[in-house]
């Protein structure tokens, strides 16, 4: 009977643990996957220093101002990114010597991209939070192409940090197909979509 018991109690401590690891990993991987964005409300922590625990949210030139170090740069980075940058801060700036930051998103900024041009209802759609959307998500989303469109030359156009603008054309129908291969690094990329891009879908020249 004791040895069921034990069995029993094993069997329970097992699955607990699994269930807690498996939480674990899921929020590593939306640390890994998100991308923090200005206005964005972060929360951010430092352990055993609860004096320096604040929640604020990033500006338009994507800083946070931080108690003791005043403006630090996360724009773009992910949380956990965001959370070495913070504690090299405390270190550089010879504060902490071993900072262990935390890093959560209270709130998120809005989140969305555009599809013009060729497909069947052209608007504006939210972005996933924490998982990636690519060109051809979008392209689904919106109704898929219509009969006239030129799917081999999609056109993705995006606003870098620094204010200047990317353009970046992608044979989406090729993909469409399954015979899609990406030509270089740089368009395979730019499958995957950031807040305000703007996809455009051109006429086929008939």
């Amino acid at each position: 009977m004791r040895t069921a018991f034990k069995f029993l109690l094993l069997l329970v401590i097992g699955v607990s643990a699994a269930a807690r690891a498996s939480d674990t990993g899921t929020d590593s991987k939306k640390a890994q996957i998100y991308n923090i964005r200005t206005t964005d409300k972060l929360s951010i922590r430092v352990f055993q220093e609860d004096d320096l625990a604040t929640i604020c949210r990033v500006d338009a030139k994507g800083t946070v101002n931080l108690p003791l170090v005043g403006e630090v740069r996360v724009y773009g980075q992910t949380l956990s990114g965001a959370e070495r940058t913070i504690e090299k801060a405390y270190r550089e700036g010879l504060f902490l010597r071993h900072p262990e930051v935390t890093v959560t998103v209270e709130e998120y900024a809005p989140r969305e991209v555009s599809i013009q041009g060729q497909v069947k209802n052209p608007g504006r759609y939210p972005l996933p939070v924490e998982a990636t959307f690519s060109v051809l998500d979008l392209v689904t989303k919106a109704g898929g192409f219509t009969d006239t469109a030129q799917g081999t030359s999609v056109r993705v156009t995006r606003i870098l940090p620094d204010g200047s603008t990317k353009v970046i054309t992608l044979d989406v129908e090729s993909l469409i197909k399954g015979k899609g291969t990406s030509k270089s690094n740089e368009q395979n990329n730019a499958l995957m979509l950031e807040p305000d891009d703007i996809v455009y879908v051109p006429e086929r020249i008939i």
